[in-house]
């Protein structure tokens, strides 16, 4: 059987609602091949619309009609209440019929008078459906559409029985009041918007026996509100795939959602392949059908498959939106790529696409995980440069990387700064602040913080604690820290291994580690059991006091339990060896780790590269920063520290140098140490511009010189003449040297 086709060209407007995901019906005129047409061509199972045969009028009833359309359509302004006061008291229902039946070519009249029937009671279901199709064959589909979601409003109405009467009188009406297949369309969109989705499927099959198909906008209606509950996304996906065979033609539209469906439930392959099937089917994919799939790929952290979809886009002329830059930004972040993700940001600004505080905000958050601050920094000044305005989760992203690299006044700055601009901080910022003040120390501060979260209304969680815990044991407070918890789970908090890990690492920072271990079979016993984390702790104690042996045995012991060692562990491993002056260890540790694919990170190669650089090698230490690149592992502040020193005590001031200026390039800060090294290679060299260069920033960075620096620097400029200098520098070196109030903590 052929049927008639209802689809969509976007010519006129339907109705103004717009559904999920942009797939509606913003209207349109609707095409299909005519019954007589059907029929001639041999369909025999499509049935024919009823006939329309209303009840007669009586005599009585006919003056009363034809007084009532006289005096309609003679009245110049008055209102319908006032001109038709003599024939309230008479007015029927039946009435209303017969009335649309003498005006229904003016359909301004229709309108004016349903309005006047409903204020005295409420029309039939037939009249209503009357009034509906003349609205829809007047091309006023906003007006049907209203005529018919305000029937639903009714109180106590069987929604399924009135969904089949509705469409029943809707078809028996059809015939004779408009012959328009839009009305059917709109009465679909109604149901979908509802939330009436069983009923619009009924209503959908039910018009398919009279040859009619629903337009493929009120079908993509009818997907997008299946797909927007985890329940309907399997339906959708039938749906598609079945009315396929019925005679909807699929748009762009319709296959974004099923891309989008698919992608939700995991199915990226296929969502893939209904991708490259568009085409095929004729439908050309747009920028929402690319960015939704790379969305999907930066997920599951394909990160080829993102480029080459994104090569693609631009093959086709297809313009990358924020969307999809923002799924690929998060991704490189996760992934530690941030030297290409800050790649992919200056590309959106040359081709148009402007970056919002979502990308932004992505960024400075990743910079500050990987300890790049001032990155972060410099993205943060760019963002309110651009009047792009940061939200408090910015604040927080920013704040957070402040407190990690113990920064706690700059974090405190942004934390009023926050405050000042009407911006509530949460749970995780009053947490980041607080475990910061933790790992520097500041264990007043950080109470202090609790007690304002908590009058704040706020509920400090186990994190909170944990950090509050981790503080206290870190300055050897352990048995504070226990009663602390002890108070904790009174509340009802339920502590995690997390939790009990701070405690594990407390001890073992003050040399407890027998304590650390009974812990740990106290965990084992009555749980949460000892993580990665526990046994790597654990590790690391024991290779900080040189007893390897023992590390490699908890080490074992952890793998017997079936807990996946992480770089982090074999990190601890690696620091152990080099530490113990067994470099050969470490590099077969090294080895062992690439062959089995374990991908080490810059801590690995860093604790490897310190050692070399301690023995003055520096040919093995440069070669190994070129292994560690070439593999696609990121140097961090770290890496950059140990290489300067390590070429300064070589006497390779030139390459030392080079790295300062690539390191900061990359937005990494030296430590005081490393200026040290630096500024002493250049005097003893006689480069004495370059040392006073990078004496001067030094200062500027706020980092504190040792007295020999000083020394040089008050000796230079006395001997220059530089009186005011001069005094200023013996002021410095009084209060940083000789009182030793240092203002830096070496790394």
């Amino acid at each position: 059987m052929k049927r008639c086709t209802v689809f969509s060209d976007y010519c006129c407007q339907i109705f103004t609602h717009r559904p999920r995901l942009n797939h509606g019906l913003n209207g349109s005129v609707l095409f299909f091949r005519s019954l007589s047409h059907m029929l001639s061509s041999g369909s025999t199972d499509m049935r024919p619309f009823p006939d329309y045969s209303p009840k007669r009028p009586t005599i009585k009833d006919a003056e009363l009609v034809h007084g009532i359309s006289t005096t309609i359509k003679l009245r110049s302004s008055e209102p319908l209440r006032r001109i038709l006061k003599p024939y309230e008291s008479k007015f029927r229902s039946d009435h209303l019929i017969w009335v649309l039946m003498k005006i229904k070519s003016e359909y301004k009249l229709v309108l004016d008078l349903f309005d006047w029937a409903c204020l005295r009671r409420d029309p039939t279901l037939e009249a209503r459906c009357i009034v509906v199709h003349i609205a829809t064959a007047s091309n006023d589909l906003k007006t049907a559409h209203g005529l018919i979601h305000d029937f639903w409003a009714k109180p106590k109405l069987d929604v399924s029985l009135s969904c089949t009467h509705f469409a029943d009188r809707l078809i028996y009406t059809y015939k004779d009041w408009g012959s328009d297949p839009h009305v059917f369309d709109v009465f679909f969109q109604v149901l979908v918007e509802l939330g009436m989705l069983k009923e619009a499927r009924k209503h959908f099959e039910k018009l398919l026996s009279y040859g009619l198909v629903i337009s493929v906008d009120s079908c993509n209606l009818f997907l997008s509100r299946l797909s927007s509950t985890s329940d309907g996304i399997e339906m959708a996906i039938k749906f598609f795939n079945e009315y396929l065979e019925v005679g909807v033609h699929w748009n762009t539209s319709s296959y974004n959602i099923i891309i989008h469906s698919l992608c939700r439930l995991g199915k990226i392959k296929e969502a893939h392949y209904l991708l490259l099937q568009m085409e095929l089917k004729g439908c050309l994919p747009d920028v929402v059908s690319y960015s939704t799939l790379i969305s999907q790929y930066c997920y599951v952290g394909e990160l080829q498959n993102v480029l080459k979809l994104i090569e693609e886009m631009k093959s086709k002329e297809l313009k990358p939106n924020s969307y999809t830059y923002n799924s690929l930004l998060l991704l490189l972040c996760k992934t530690g790529k941030l030297s290409e993700a800050e790649m992919i940001l200056r590309e959106m600004m040359v081709v148009g696409v402007h970056p919002d505080n979502v990308i932004y905000t992505t960024l400075i958050d990743g910079f500050c995980k990987l300890g790049n601050v001032p990155a972060a920094w410099r993205l943060f000044d760019e963002m309110r440069v651009r009047k792009v305005i940061p939200d408090f989760i910015t604040y927080t992203a920013i704040i957070h990387g402040f407190c990690r690299i113990g920064k706690m006044m700059e974090a405190d700055k942004l934390f009023h700064e926050m405050v000042s601009k009407g911006l509530e901080p949460d749970e995780v910022t009053y947490t980041a602040l607080i475990d910061g003040y933790c790992k520097a120390g500041q264990m007043k501060e950080a109470f202090s913080l609790h007690n304002q979260m908590v009058s704040m209304g706020l509920s400090p969680n186990v994190v909170t604690y944990t950090a509050l815990a981790d503080g206290l044991c870190k300055r050897g407070e352990v048995d504070v820290a226990n009663e602390l918890l002890h108070e904790v789970c009174m509340k009802g908090l339920q502590l995690n291994v997390c939790t009990y890990n701070s405690i594990v690492n407390g001890l073992c920072k003050t040399g407890n580690i027998g304590q650390a271990e009974e812990l740990m079979e106290q965990m084992e016993v009555a749980g949460p059991h000892p993580d990665t984390i526990t046994y790597t702790t654990l590790m690391d104690a024991y290779c900080k006091t040189g007893e390897i042996a023992k590390a490699h045995k908890v080490l074992r012991e952890m793998l017997d339990k079936g807990l996946q060692p992480t770089v982090v562990t074999f990190n601890v491993l690696m620091n152990g060896f080099c530490m113990s002056g067994m470099l050969e260890d470490g590099e077969r540790l090294l080895k062992w780790m690439l062959e089995k694919g374990i991908v080490p990170n810059a801590t690995t190669y860093n604790s490897i590269m310190k050692q070399y650089c301690i023995r003055n090698n520096m040919r093995t230490t440069t070669e190994m920063f070129k292994d560690m690149s070439a593999s696609g592992v990121m140097p961090d502040s770290n890496t950059y520290n140990i290489l300067i020193k390590g070429h300064c005590k070589a006497r390779n001031m030139k390459e030392a140098w080079f790295l300062h200026k690539e390191m900061a390039g990359k937005g990494f800060i030296l430590t005081a140490s490393s200026y040290i090294a630096l500024i002493n290679g250049f005097f003893k060299r006689k480069k004495f511009v370059e040392a006073r260069e990078l004496f001067e920033e030094m200062r500027r960075q706020g980092l504190v010189a040792n007295r020999e620096i000083y020394n040089i620097f008050v000796d230079m400029n006395y001997e220059e003449g530089n009186m005011d200098i001069t005094l200023e520098l013996c002021d410095e070196v009084i209060e940083n040297c000789l009182v030793g109030e240092s203002k830096n903590e070496d790394t």
